[in-house]
């Protein structure tokens, strides 16, 4: 009930509100501000699956660790990274714009890295994770209903029913925050004895995961000579994933309680990663971004 039902509709209520909370004017970054969108989708296509799979070959992961930390690796920015940001000071509507693109985007990019990583094990680790019978379809099938048609419905609505969005935005943003929490919580405690098992070797990882996305995220913003409000957003936008969408793949997709442990430890520690890179962001700004 939890991996069949619970998880896409709560999953897709989530990217719905996502799509709900772009207005018309966020749309200008993307026309005026293509360099920040640039950085940022590079730092999560690119950055965070590279991180991943060195991490997982320097802590010399398990099979089912290491695909389980290139699936969170590979999710889409998470929702939690606009407001994060807004507490950051950052630019909230290039957070938006990268998560909602970084979520479209993963109709493509999500396979393809998962497929890549499957295609790297041996015949026996195949046979161990049980993914050699995954069809691609069921993958592309399961995202694109849960993340991509909920985003373009709440785009839709904000766009095209302008009052409906409005009312209800503040609503459906804090339910969707709530879902958010009932999806990690659901899953621990279905499958407590799994993760607390795989916990002592995931948890270093997912903590460099998320330290060093981050400390990525204000590396290549710096690069392309970005000012410090977008520095933070793609910052964010790199450290927090999309927990929900690794644990819905982990579980209903590929039917493996093992393979969410670190999409659940993620979620779990890139908070408290993004409170600490937050709290550093409003002491030491001038340092940093000077």
């Amino acid at each position: 009930m939890i991996e069949t039902l619970f998880l896409p509709l709560a999953l897709a209520f989530i990217m719905f509100s996502l799509g709900l909370a772009l207005r018309p004017g966020d749309f200008r970054v993307a026309l005026y501000g293509w360099r920040g969108i640039a950085m940022g989708l590079c730092g999560q296509v690119l950055l965070l699956p590279l991180l991943a799979f060195l991490i997982s070959v320097a802590l010399d992961l398990s099979p089912t660790a290491q695909l389980g930390l290139m699936l969170i690796a590979a999710c889409p920015g998470g929702v939690s990274s606009a407001f994060l940001t807004h507490l950051a000071r950052g630019n909230i509507a290039l957070s938006l714009i990268l998560t909602v693109t970084s979520s479209l985007l993963a109709l493509i990019t999500l396979p393809l890295i998962i497929n890549a990583v499957v295609a790297g094990q041996s015949t026996t680790d195949l046979q161990l994770l049980h993914t050699a019978d995954l069809p691609l379809g069921k993958l592309l099938g399961g995202l694109l209903l849960v993340t991509t048609l909920p985003i373009l419905l709440g785009m839709f609505l904000r766009l095209g029913t302008r009052w409906v969005s409005e009312r209800g935005e503040q609503v459906v943003g804090k339910l969707a925050t709530l879902f958010f929490l009932a999806i990690v919580l659901v899953t621990f405690v279905a499958h407590r004895e799994t993760i607390t098992t795989g916990f002592p070797e995931i948890g270093m990882a997912t903590l460099l995961l998320n330290a060093l996305s981050l400390c990525g995220g204000v590396l290549l913003a710096r690069l392309a000579q970005l000012g410090r409000r977008e520095s933070i957003a793609i910052a964010m936008e790199c450290g927090l994933q999309n927990a929900g969408l690794g644990i819905f793949i982990a579980l209903t997709l590929f039917q493996q309680p093992a393979l969410a442990i670190p999409s659940v430890v993620y979620a779990l520690t890139m908070n408290f990663g993004a409170i600490a890179f937050l709290w550093i962001v409003r002491r030491q700004a001038a340092r940093m971004f000077a």
